[in-house]
């Protein structure tokens, strides 16, 4: 599995297998890390093609909200987290919230536009899904805490970038790297919502209770597909018949959902990187100056 990442609260997680770490800046000024791997779940079911990516996804987003959850406490400096019960019920409003803006609204909303073959209405409807994410992602990008999420979030890219290019780990070695990356989420929801125009576009127009329905079903299918196109751009970065396919997502990294870091951010997206490619196991909490 290709090393993966998030950034989150005043820190950066990674991932390299089972092996996930979040590295946070405490209001001390130094790094704290904790430990967040688990054994792989269905580890033969992550090597099918197509079954993978629903996989890949429901685990992202599950150990996205660990790591977010996390993250808060350790840069607050303090020891108190949500609980089982108030962090699962954060994830299925999370889930609720994504599904109904980015999955039903632009499906109610296309309906009201009179159009037919039902790929045009397809279209359509992944056009109004495009329009709120970009203006999602552009309103969120205006506030200074996200902002600086955005930071740490190129300082992960390029973390990585430069230990895939064999550059070693530290932030001398990050700097020039770009802090885009076509494995990126960003990349993922764009090139999600151009995979979804094409399978929903199978899917019958009327009723609008079975079209809601339809889509569901169908997400899995779309993630399926989506994660085995980027697998393929991260292979094969260069491949001119992809970048049609990977260009959105790393314009809209570009303009919006990453920003060049400072040579301390660099230094925590590369302690997180450490933990979790190094032999040494990391330790289930740490503190460096």
């Amino acid at each position: 599995m290709p090393i993966g990442g998030q950034a989150v609260i005043e820190g950066v997680m990674m991932q390299n297998g089972h092996r996930v770490a979040v590295a946070v800046r405490t209001p001390s000024g130094g790094i704290a890390v904790r430990d967040l791997g688990r054994p792989p779940r269905f580890p033969r079911a992550r090597k099918i093609p197509f079954v993978r990516g629903p996989l890949r996804m429901y685990e992202m987003l599950a150990l996205g909200m660990r790591a977010l959850n996390v993250s808060a406490e350790l840069a607050a400096g303090e020891e108190e987290k949500l609980g089982g019960w108030a962090m699962g019920a954060v994830t299925v409003a999370a889930l609720a919230l994504g599904l109904g803006a980015f999955v039903l609204l632009p499906n109610y909303l296309a309906s009201f536009a009179d159009i037919s073959p039902q790929v045009l209405l397809s279209l359509a409807e992944g056009g109004i899904r495009l329009a709120i994410l970009i203006l999602y992602m552009f309103l969120i990008s205006r506030q200074k805490d996200i902002r600086r999420v955005f930071e740490y979030h190129g300082a992960e890219h390029k973390v990585v970038h430069a230990y895939e290019a064999g550059r070693g780990l530290s932030a001398a070695a990050a700097r020039d790297y770009s802090p885009v990356h076509s494995r990126c989420g960003t990349a993922f929801l764009l090139l999600f919502i151009v995979v979804a125009v094409l399978v929903f576009s199978v899917l019958p127009a009327e009723p609008l209770w079975l079209r809601f329905l339809g889509r569901l079903a169908l997400l899995p299918v779309v993630a399926g597909v989506t994660y085995e196109i980027l697998l393929l751009g991260g292979k094969y970065p260069k491949a001119w018949w992809l970048r049609p396919l990977l260009m959105p997502g790393l314009l809209l990294q570009r303009l919006l959902t990453t920003q060049e870091p400072s040579d301390d951010q660099l230094e925590v997206a590369v302690t997180a990187l450490r933990h979790v490619t190094e032999e040494a196991s990391p330790a289930s909490l740490s503190t460096t100056s």
